[in-house]
Parts: C-alpha cells; sequence; structure tokens
C-alpha cells in the first residue's frame, strides 16, 4: 500500500478541521513549542518508511518513555513487578492521587504517572547507571545516538510537578517504592524529557511490531511473550482515560505523551509516530488522535 498517498490525503483532510487543542503549558517549558506544526512516520517491518511534514522536528516524548522504561525492566531480574503495578485500565485522569490512595499504593498500571514511578524505582535498583544505560537502550532501539535528554524540560517538570512529589510519597509511604523518593522523581522528569522525532520514535517501537526483536541488529529486546503483554497494556492503558476511545475509533496498541506525540503499532506490519502539539481535554494530541482514525479507517488496518 502506497501510504505516502494516505498521508497526503489525511492531511489535507485535518487542515480542513480547527484544532481545538491546548498546548501543556503546565509544564512552563512545553509552552514555547510552535502549535502549527506537525508529523507522521510510518516504518513497516521489512523497513519501508513513509514520511510527512516535520517528522524529523525533535520534541519532548513524555510518558511515551514508560512503554520504554516498561520493555527495559521486564528483562531485568524483577520477579514482584506485577505485585508492584497492575494492569488494569484505570479511567481516571494520569495523575489522580484518588485512584492511588484507594488501592493502597499499587497502581493500576504502568502507564499512568503513579505506575511509571514504580518502574522508575525497579531500574534505579536494578541498573548500575540507570541514567546512561536507559538512554543508551533508547538509542539502540532507534538506531541513532544524538538522542538525549533535555534539561529544559526536565527541569521544568521538576519545578512544578507537585502531583507527581505527592504521589511518589504516597506509594512510598505504603512501602511500594524502595528507593530514596527525590531520586526516583529525578529520574522520572528525566525520562519524561527525552527529546525524539517521528522518525526516531516509529523506529525505537518497532520491535513492538516484530516479536520483541529489534530489526535494526537482530537482537530480542523482550520475549515474544512479554511483547504480546505490552502491546496489550497499550491496548488498556495508553491512553488513560481516553483509552476506550482510541481502541473504539483507531485499533491499535499505542500510547501518547503530552508533548502531542503518539505512538501506534501494528503487531506484524508497522509502527506509526504522530506528533501534533495541541492537545484535547485528555490531554493526547488532538490531531494525532485525528489523524490515526482517519488511517487505520482508509487503510482498514485495525487490530480489530
Amino acid at each position: 500500500m502506497n501510504y505516502s498517498d494516505v498521508f497526503r490525503e489525511i492531511a489535507s483532510e485535518l487542515d480542513e478541521i480547527e484544532d481545538r487543542g491546548q498546548l501543556a503549558a503546565y509544564i512552563p517549558e512545553l509552552s514555547h513549542v510552535d502549535p502549527s506544526q506537525f508529523g507522521a512516520c510510518l516504518i513497516t517491518t521489512k523497513n519501508e518508511q513513509f514520511f510527512l511534514g516535520d517528522y524529523k522536528t525533535m520534541f519532548s516524548i513524555q510518558s511515551i518513555f514508560k512503554v520504554l522504561a516498561l520493555a527495559l525492566a521486564r528483562g531485568l531480574r524483577e520477579n514482584h513487578l506485577w505485585d508492584r503495578v497492575g494492569v488494569e485500565p484505570s479511567g481516571s485522569p494520569f495523575n489522580s492521587l484518588v485512584q492511588l490512595e484507594y488501592e493502597q499504593g499499587i497502581p493500576r498500571n504502568p502507564l499512568i504517572n503513579a505506575g511509571a514511578l514504580v518502574v522508575c524505582d525497579v531500574l534505579l535498583t536494578h541498573l548500575k547507571n540507570p541514567r546512561q544505560e536507559f538512554i543508551e537502550f533508547v538509542r539502540d532501539l532507534a538506531g541513532d545516538q544524538d538522542i538525549d535528554y533535555c534539561s529544559r524540560v526536565a527541569d521544568s517538570e521538576r519545578r512544578t510537578g507537585h502531583k507527581n512529589a505527592a504521589m511518589v510519597n504516597l506509594i512510598k509511604a505504603y512501602g511500594n517504592i524502595t528507593n530514596d523518593v527525590d531520586r526516583v522523581l529525578d529520574f522520572y522528569c528525566d525520562l519524561c524529557s527525552i527529546e525524539m522525532s517521528c522518525n526516531q520514535l516509529a523506529q525505537a517501537f518497532l520491535f513492538q511490531a516484530a516479536n520483541g526483536i529489534n530489526p535494526l541488529n537482530g537482537r530480542e529486546v523482550v520475549s515474544v511473550g512479554r511483547s504480546k503483554r505490552i502491546n496489550a497494556i497499550m491496548q488498556l492503558c495508553g491512553f488513560y482515560d481516553e483509552a476506550g476511545e482510541f481502541a473504539f475509533k483507531v485499533g491499535l496498541p499505542g500510547k501518547s505523551g503530552v508533548g502531542g506525540g503518539i505512538i501506534a503499532v501494528h503487531p506484524g506490519k508497522y509502527s506509526i509516530a504522530v506528533w501534533s502539539p495541541r492537545l484535547n481535554a485528555k490531554g493526547n494530541s488532538f490531531k494525532g488522535m485525528k489523524f490515526l482514525e482517519l488511517f487505520t479507517t482508509r487503510t482498514a488496518s485495525s487490530i480489530f
């Protein structure tokens, strides 16, 4: 299929739709992004690549890192991960404290903030140099050594992430954080700050379309079984309290970030990344969601 033609058709249609989204201004550094930008990149498991717009522009991946952190954590000797974090959809905003209190410090899933904080705690426990090892893991997946953290975004997160600080302390109070809370929070903010393009993201997530194998080097990132389960968690939990809407309209496992990026995977076929900075009321890219809905409809490539 010529995805380039489909991309252009959808882009033309989106030009006629008013982008009613807003920048994630509660993280001050993200409020400086040009809101008119839009990019998309699809890479097939046969290494066919299709691009649109600002597909090489770097942006803050934010919560998209949570899937990669989970993949790295699943390769470590953490035998009790699923005792410490669940796999159920939250049905609540990504930074809900109410649900965390009710469930006594066991986050509902690893793709909400509380769950990602627990996964960060796991990585801090098992990695000798967590910050360096994580970025090397991402660079290896994307085949690009230029990917890095953004200190400005990380600092902006630290100055304003009061709910995240409350969450990690609450989880610690229930005994589900083993490391120092400031260290966990600093690491979490660093991972949110990673900057990537649509091109790099689509490449980095291609292992989830290839049964856990990194197509760039043929090495196993996660086992087939773990790849299947990570895709299932993305399908159920990747869009917080809009996960059902995404499954209904798009029909792919995916993950969003408040930097405006969305990554989605069609197992066995492709990974696709889109980026548009303005967010809808649920914290997901307004145009990115529309683009993917039109894309899977036009190409009949939903998993359902």
